[in-house]
């Protein structure tokens, strides 16, 4: 049943193609009839012509056959017609609602929350878009050129044929029936199997786009042959479940070949037969004949689409899973569309937890004021990351309430906060594409003065001017023609050509040498001034001038205030900093870290 289902949710998804498919759909029906009514009309001409109906053989005349004759050509010339009319717009149709799919599910999976991507192989996500969108459009095209005229002849046109001649059509009802048991038997034999099979496929997906993400570390480790290697076995393990999935549908294939030579003899046999005994007229053996040929046709249409729409089923599966996961920040109805912030952040109680169990950060509170300059310091996992994740709504809090201006973020749309909240990741974040291009998803409409302001502000003016292309030169898949510190100033500038009012700065510096680091710091300490700035820091000595430090530990504020205050209080902040100090200037005396840090 869950492969009707899917079936049938694929059909209806043809949105503005809903009244081409309906108009395909009635040719179909059409092409059915006229594929049923040719060999019927056939058989009344030679029943006329051998005298097996009312009229003597010496009677017929030509212009008596006239009528059957035109019908049996005009039966012919629409099944020409409206054959080749389907054939070009189902192809049209089926081309158009993959590529509109594909769209529809990448846009899905772009608002998909962070915590789908990050359990979510990018490899996997990309195989079940192609694959999954590719076998829409086959069952589409195939649906329209074929299969929905099999069907109606199979189910509709089959029972039919027992008003022709009862014996006759009993014999093909029941073969048409035994071979439907055989394909339903092959289908619960291999349903599971194939669900194994479309698990392989998506780890082959995961593993090559793993490694081919990885080559400088692949190389550098000798891991070519370890990979290769990996590879190669999970493609034997994908055979190894395969295979009997093959046979079982190649014994249905036979199966299916077998009864257009079973069911032609047989209907010939009982024809004659019953010709002999006075039950069936040459013309109706004829008529049942090439209706029995079009029936195995259409049969062998039908095993050949079940097939296919089983094995692109466990694809199709995936494609909706994917769909129907539903994202978790989204914008509540009448949430307001804000211009520009003037950027006060509150933090009321706020609590979240990834997995329900073990809080990230819990009952965190702060009021930060327009313009004001905030530092997260704490250690790896005590939840500063997850804090300002909060604030651009990577993902909402299970209790509490964040409000810019006094506004619930969540009150507010998602474009219009995250057009209002620019972020510098620790990690540099890069298209494949050109300098320019990747300095405009910061600003669309920047012009070329505007990106070299913000290309010198973030100290990155000089290399820019080195590359062989300048703004228009491709820097390849996540950068990588830059060097770490470059990738970093490029997304500086990015957010800085973005101009919002609230700036998140997480570990924004960790890459740049220790000069760079210094001019781009005073480059900075202008950017902030005027708008709200949050800096994750693990390097005390860049935050010595913020005008608010918050202390995390186990997802908690445990702390909060100035540099000065922090160390004259000589709790978990003066620990840190005599632990980062006493680390980085061993020569220094032990007993006067504070004071060598406070003086930087």
């Amino acid at each position: 049943m869950w492969l009707i289902r899917l079936y049938i949710r694929v059909l209806g998804q043809l949105g503005s193609d809903l009244k081409v498919g309906a108009l395909l759909s009635l040719a179909n029906i059409g092409l059915a009839v006229a594929a049923f009514a040719e060999p019927v009309l056939f058989g009344r001409i030679i029943d006329r012509l051998t005298g097996g109906g009312s009229q003597s053989a010496t009677a017929v005349t030509f212009s008596s056959l006239l009528p059957l004759l035109l019908a049996w050509v005009a039966f012919g010339l629409f099944t020409i017609g409206a054959g080749v009319l389907v054939a070009l717009h189902a192809d049209r149709l089926s081309h158009r609602r993959r590529l509109t799919t594909m769209a529809t599910y990448f846009e899905h999976v772009l608002e998909l929350p962070l915590a789908f991507h990050t359990s979510t192989h990018s490899g996997r996500v990309l195989k079940v878009m192609l694959e999954g969108s590719n076998g829409m459009a086959w069952l589409w095209l195939g649906f329209f050129r074929d299969h929905f005229a099999a069907i109606i002849s199979l189910t509709i046109l089959l029972p039919l044929t027992l008003f022709l001649n009862w014996r006759l059509g009993a014999l093909l009802v029941v073969l048409v029936v035994v071979f439907t048991i055989l394909t339903a038997v092959v289908l619960r034999k291999t349903e599971e199997m194939q669900g194994t099979v479309e698990g392989f496929h998506s780890r082959l997906a995961e593993q090559a786009s793993d490694a081919l993400g990885n080559v400088p570390v692949i190389q550098s480790f000798t891991r070519v042959a370890a990979e290769t290697g990996a590879l190669r076995s999970t493609i034997s393990q994908l055979l190894a479940a395969q295979t009997p999935v093959l046979s079982w549908w190649a014994l249905a294939s036979i199966a299916t070949r077998a009864a257009a030579t079973l069911t032609v003899t047989s209907i010939f046999m009982l024809g004659t037969w019953l010709h002999l005994s006075g039950y069936a007229t040459v013309g109706d053996v004829v008529m049942f004949m090439s209706i029995a040929t079009m029936l195995i046709g259409r049969l062998e249409q039908v095993v050949g689409f079940v097939n296919q729409l089983f094995l692109q089923a466990p694809k199709m599966r995936e494609f909706y899973e994917i769909l129907d996961t539903a994202p978790s920040v989204h914008d509540r109805p009448h949430a307001q569309n804000l211009d520009r912030f003037e950027g006060r952040v509150e933090f009321d109680n706020v609590s979240f937890s990834y997995d329900g169990k073990r809080a990230a950060i819990a009952d965190v509170s702060f009021t930060i004021e327009p313009g004001q300059n905030v530092a997260l310091v704490g250690s790896t996992g005590s939840g500063k990351s997850t804090t300002l994740g909060l604030l651009h709504r990577a993902f909402d809090p299970q209790s509490g309430a964040i409000r810019i201006d006094g506004i619930d973020i969540r009150d507010i749309c998602l474009a219009s906060l995250r057009r209002n909240i620019g972020v510098v990741f620790q990690e540099p974040m890069l298209f494949a594409r050109s300098i320019r291009e990747n300095l405009q998803v910061g600003r669309p409409g920047a012009t070329d003065e505007e990106m070299r302001v913000a290309l010198e502000r973030a100290q990155a003016i000089e290399f820019i001017q080195r590359q062989s292309d300048g703004l228009d030169s491709v820097i390849g898949e996540r950068g990588r023609s830059l060097s770490g510190g470059e990738r970093q100033r490029l997304s500086i500038a990015r957010a800085l050509l973005k101009n919002p009012p609230v700036l998140i700065l997480d570990e924004a510096t960790s890459a740049l040498d220790a000069a760079t680091e210094k001019k781009l710091q005073a480059a900075l300490d202008e950017v902030m001034r005027g708008r709200t700035t949050f800096v994750i820091a693990h390097r005390l000595a860049t935050i010595r001038n913020a005008d608010r430090i918050l202390v995390f530990d186990g997802g908690r504020v445990i702390e909060s205030g100035t540099f000065d205050e922090l160390v004259a209080r000589g709790e978990r902040f003066a620990e840190l900093a005599r632990a980062q100090f006493m680390a980085t200037e061993p020569e220094r005396p032990a007993q006067q870290p504070m004071l060598t840090a406070a003086g930087t």
